[in-house]
């Protein structure tokens, strides 16, 4: 087995296990999908989020397999640090996409619990980043970690794309 199929593999796993339990089984559980009818902008735009951010979380998985030669999940990381698609406008699209998602369905529902849910999940997401993701980052890739932080912003997009100096 390649080591990009056992990426894909890996990486499929985790997207059921993570995201899948995060926005799926947890919201489900939150609320059981019923909607309360409530002020339809609000709605609209929480399925826009949503349309949005699912193929995002999605292309960003895609990125750490096809890029990185890995997975998301922390006990099979990625071989390459992953700069390029989404990652050349912002250090974290995958947890951007995750959070759009969960205030979508927030909005689409019209469940204020699930605000709540998208808050807490928002909180342990940057605390992870923080506390276990950026220093086990600089740890592995270095210097060219250093120079990515230093090129790219960790939570609002850059409207423009910009290679992470260090970047192939």
């Amino acid at each position: 087995m390649t080591s990009r199929l056992r990426a894909a593999l890996g990486s499929a796993a985790f997207f059921a296990l993570a995201p899948g339990i995060v926005a799926g089984v947890f919201p489900w559980w939150l609320t059981d999908w019923h909607v309360q009818h409530w002020w339809a902008p609000a709605r609209v735009a929480g399925a826009l989020l949503i349309v949005a951010g699912v193929p995002l979380l999605v292309r960003s998985f895609v990125s750490f397999v096809m890029e990185g030669v890995g997975t998301p999940a922390p006990v099979a990381p990625t071989e390459q640090l992953v700069v390029g698609g989404l990652y050349r406008y912002v250090r974290n699209p995958m947890y951007l996409a995750l959070e759009a998602t969960l205030i979508g369905q927030a909005l689409l529902l019209g469940r204020a619990v699930l605000l709540l849910w998208a808050a807490a999940v928002g909180l342990a997401v940057w605390s992870f980043v923080r506390w276990y993701e950026e220093p086990t980052l600089r740890r592995q890739f270095g210097a060219a970690y250093e120079d990515y932080c230093r090129t790219i912003p960790a939570w609002l997009p850059r409207l423009r794309r910009r290679a992470a100096r260090g970047a192939r």
